[in-house]
């Protein structure tokens, strides 16, 4: 695979992830929106990575942490909003074996956080794709 294969493969489920998240906000299960916007970006993220940076993606999902790898190589620069943005959905990322964790973020995430944060993640999601090389 050529690195815009790679890309288009974590594009393919970076907008499938968003879609879900979607879904979940018709659902209205709001835990779920923001995990999937923190997912969608992830990927979307780690898909830019491949075409800036290399296709050894380190293991994290801090998407910040990989953003900042490349950031300087991008068409314009990566505001403080997006960066907070990014931070805010870092807290929603969920490990399916604590669900402890689960269940305190769950009922920190209301419909209005929801809807928030999959507004600003579809923006950042437009916004990343045309950071694209």
């Amino acid at each position: 695979m050529d690195q815009q294969e790679k890309f288009d493969y974590w594009l393919d489920i970076a907008e499938y992830d968003l879609e879900t998240a979607e879904a979940m906000l018709s659902s209205r299960r709001w835990l779920y929106v923001v995990f999937m916007c923190q997912q969608s970006i992830e990927k979307l993220v780690k898909g830019l990575y491949t075409l800036y940076v290399c296709d050894e993606i380190p293991r994290t999902h801090n998407i910040s942490y990989l953003l900042h790898k490349f950031e300087d190589q991008l068409k314009e620069p990566v505001t403080n909003s997006r960066y907070d943005l990014f931070e805010k959905l870092r807290i929603y990322y969920i490990e399916g074996r604590y669900t402890d964790y689960k269940q305190k973020l769950s009922k920190s995430v209301d419909e209005q956080t929801a809807r928030s944060l999959m507004k600003e993640t579809g923006e950042a999601f437009k916004w990343l794709l045309s950071m694209k090389k």
